[in-house]
């Protein structure tokens, strides 16, 4: 079977920045072990797969090790290859996912906006052993699907340390760490989940569905910038709009291609 291919770097203007995610489109799904294996065979925080589904497309994302119910930066690039390779003629496309409901994004000038719920975090007793996991004690800790570890600078979430293997023995689905930022930038993060098979991720924008409804409270805005400071780095423009936010983002193609798939049983 030989199935076409692209990887694009998501959140970012240049190449070897921001987030890179796999996309395949599919004519119909493939057997999930089969998707999972290609996702570990890519080695990259996400595969995504989408398949055309009445008029628009229905999309699935998968780790290395899991699939995810939710996925910022592989469903911008997904976007990308439709509005490049597939149908350059759209303006706008639906993505209906198996957890997340229907994500839209649409095209402004180079920038691409995508629509996703608001996930706003709650207080609650964090995991034990959370804080010597990430490396520093936060000034506040809140939950959603993620851990919402806040600190009081940028440099505080630069210099976290987290140790991996004790961060994925903890019950926490992903902990992210985040702190006001600076200039022109409202606030930074960054997204750890090393029991989903993704240690740090370069980019992740189901993380500001949590981000945002927390920073525009905080800061008294509903329009905010802001940054993700893994080694990659990452440039989101995002938006608190009722029960939904925007996230905004560019993307840069990087490989076009096929690959030569047989299905995968389970095991």
């Amino acid at each position: 079977m030989r199935l076409p291919i692209y990887q694009v770097d998501a959140f970012t203007d240049r190449m070897f920045g921001g987030n890179p995610a796999a996309v395949c489109p599919l004519e119909a799904w493939l057997p999930e072990p089969t998707m999972q294996a290609i996702a570990a065979e890519n080695n990259l925080a996400e595969t995504a797969f989408f398949v055309p589904e009445g008029g628009d497309y229905a999309l699935r994302w998968f780790t290395p090790a899991v699939e995810v119910d939710l996925c910022g930066h592989a469903t911008l690039a997904s976007a990308y290859v439709v509005f490049r390779f597939i149908e350059p003629q759209r303006q706008s496309v639906n993505f209906r996912t198996m957890k997340a409901g229907t994500l839209g994004v649409s095209r402004r000038a180079d920038t691409l906006v995508m629509d996703f719920p608001a996930r706003p975090a709650l207080p609650g007793e964090p995991p034990p052993g959370l804080f010597a996991a990430l490396g520093g004690a936060p000034r506040e800790v809140l939950g959603a699907r993620d851990h919402l570890v806040v600190y009081d600078s940028a440099a505080d979430v630069a210099a976290l340390k987290p140790d991996f293997t004790a961060l994925a023995k903890l019950d926490c689905w992903a902990a992210i760490a985040t702190a006001p930022g600076e200039g022109d930038v409202d606030f930074v993060s960054r997204f750890f989940a090393p029991k989903q098979g993704v240690p740090e991720d370069p980019v992740t924008g189901s993380s500001h569905c949590t981000l945002v409804p927390y920073w525009a409270k905080r800061l008294g805005k509903t329009a905010l910038e802001a940054r993700q400071i893994s080694r990659r780095g990452g440039a989101l423009s995002c938006a608190r709009e009722g029960d939904r936010v925007s996230i905004a983002g560019r993307a840069v193609l990087y490989l076009e291609g096929h690959i030569e798939v047989e299905p995968v049983r389970s095991r």
